[in-house]
């Protein structure tokens, strides 16, 4: 798979100068940890939930989580688990190409079960996602991820989400967040990334961000990000990816864009059109708040509108100008340090300081592309709309 696989080659060709390289679920960690994306999650108690998988795929997701836990009542829980064994089942007969695929739990001992019902068809799944992580519920989580994974032989990743109320309290958060670290890196190898759970930390205090607001705009939010990132997204190989918090606000708004759309995937001039229109339909919020994610260390984001991942795709991907600083610090004739004008000739990079950015620009580059120097971000998102 690879990010904007769906759309025809000769237009990837003319909106990159780098295209994202193709990865699977067998690749190294850090390339998947860059390459999540959009992570679009979706309750396991959906009936055709294998047709929407593959029509997700379709789409350009290339990460799901099929949720067990809070999208679903209680009492739909076993319904639930067994649904998602005959839809895997399903999917594995049809042989179709499908996401990087995780399960949300609820308890450790769902992990095994789970792993065994599902038999040949768990081929298909990379991992599971563990709720309300702590020290204390997450070492038995991972305990039984590991014996899951060595009885099936298949590799087995973990991404925590960090939403307990310990982690959002003053008092409890450095306590908390040192055991989280501790945890994660005794199975660094098999953490994949590390999710973040705003609405639960607002629901601790009875917030709820309007759609004119971003996670940022929050303030006890924006503290425990800041520690989060910290602690666990240091650039000196202690740290993981931490994805972005998730939108709740949405729209049909691929249903309106269409006749936009029609004429072209690259609008013919009518770029402003579009912008305007996502604006109104209430994307400005989210277009705003994936920008921040990146600007506070988090790559990828918890989706939960399918409508949102085309965005979060193409604002992820590299422009011209960021690859052609990352290339210029990361020269190897540049090892020594020193400082440089870009090659735009509207900065200076700091050869040094600036090395762990440009490192991460080029993992993000491998996972999404390089545009060209002319194409922005209404461009790129255009043309996956138009398919």
């Amino acid at each position: 798979m690879r990010h904007f696989g769906h759309i025809p080659s000769a237009d990837r060709e003319r909106l990159f100068h780098q295209e994202p390289a193709e990865f699977d679920a067998n690749s190294p960690i850090p390339t998947l940890a860059a390459a999540l994306g959009a992570t679009l999650y979706s309750p396991a108690t959906r009936p055709r939930l294998a047709d929407d998988v593959i029509k997700q795929a379709g789409r350009g997701v290339v990460s799901m989580v099929l949720c067990l836990e809070d999208s679903i009542d209680d009492a739909d829980v076993e319904a639930a688990e067994s649904n998602l064994i005959r839809q895997f089942v399903d999917l594995d007969a049809r042989g179709a190409e499908v996401p990087l695929l995780f399960v949300r739990v609820r308890r450790p001992d769902q992990i095994p079960d789970l792993v065994k019902r599902l038999g040949s068809s768990g081929r298909l799944l990379s991992g599971f996602v563990l709720p309300k992580f702590t020290e204390e519920r997450g070492v038995p989580f991972l305990e039984a991820l590991t014996a899951a994974e060595a009885r099936s032989g298949r590799r087995l990743f973990a991404m925590p989400v960090l939403e307990s109320p310990e982690l959002l309290y003053l008092e409890t958060r450095t306590e908390t967040l040192t055991g989280i670290a501790h945890t994660v890196d005794k199975y660094r190898d098999r953490v994949l990334a590390m999710r973040l759970g705003v609405t639960d930390f607002c629901s601790a205090y009875g917030l709820r961000r309007t759609p004119d607001m971003t996670a940022y705009d929050v303030r006890i939010v924006t503290s425990v990000i800041a520690d989060v990132v910290n602690v666990l997204g240091r650039s000196d190989g202690t740290g993981f990816t931490i994805t972005g918090p998730v939108w709740e606000y949405f729209r049909a708004q691929e249903r309106m864009f269409k006749p936009q759309l029609r004429r072209s995937p690259f609008l013919e001039g009518r770029a402003e059109e579009l912008r305007d229109a996502l604006i109104e339909h209430d994307l400005d919020g989210l277009l705003r708040e994936i920008e921040l994610d990146r600007a506070n260390g988090l790559l990828g984001k918890t989706c939960i509108h399918p409508s949102h991942v085309l965005p979060v795709h193409a604002l992820s991907v590299v422009s011209h100008e960021e690859f052609s600083d990352a290339q210029d610090i990361l020269r190897p004739e540049r090892g020594g340090g020193g400082v440089l004008r870009s090659a735009y000739t509207n900065k200076m990079n700091e050869v040094k300081p600036h090395r762990a950015w440009a490192e991460r620009t080029l993992r993000r580059a491998e996972a999404f592309g390089v545009a060209r120097e002319d194409v922005g971000f209404v461009d790129l998102l255009a043309a996956g709309l138009a398919e």
